[in-house]
């Protein structure tokens, strides 16, 4: 188990194999599984400045993909189970498609995919939204963390222990 292991930090070691581990990592990231991508995505940005453009499409493309296998679960889930509307999705049907922009929020952006899956949810309109909230995302905290001087993260930081 230990050498398994191993050999998977390994392969997702960003310096050998560089934009395929951050879109396999965005891609985990955007299932149901709790990980976080963008320490991948500012790593890679970081040793490689020139490719910012090309990391940030790459993080994208492989978060949307993730995206919509959650629709893809969902509209299974619908399948498998009889319809039951709850007051809970209503106001995700009254948004529709548009709703998917959120996608990228912590918590509960992987199972707001899952649920537009679950309401049968036109699937293209889904992955465009989808993949302009994951943009957005990747763009903003990646631009800032590349771009922000360094002592001001922990100046902000200091704040918060004192």
């Amino acid at each position: 188990m230990e050498a398994w292991v191993a050999r998977l930090i390994e392969w997702f070691a960003l310096p050998a194999n560089g934009l395929s581990s951050v879109f396999v990592i965005a891609f985990i990231s955007a299932t149901l599984l709790p990980m976080g991508s963008e320490p991948a995505v500012f790593g890679y940005a970081k040793l490689h400045p020139d490719q910012f453009w090309l990391v940030i499409a790459v993080a994208t493309a492989g978060n949307t993909l993730g995206g919509m296998v959650d629709y893809w679960m969902g509209w299974g889930a619908h399948q498998a189970v009889a319809r039951k509307r709850s007051g809970h999705i209503r106001w995700l049907e009254r948004l529709g498609p548009k709703a998917l922009f959120f996608s990228w929020l912590p918590l509960v952006g992987d199972p707001l995919c899952a649920v537009a899956g679950w309401l049968k949810m036109a699937f293209w309109p889904c992955v465009a939204w989808m993949a302009v909230g994951k943009l957005l995302r990747y763009l903003l905290m990646t631009s800032a963390l590349l771009w922000v001087p360094d002592g001001w993260w922990r100046d902000l930081f200091s704040l918060f222990t004192r």
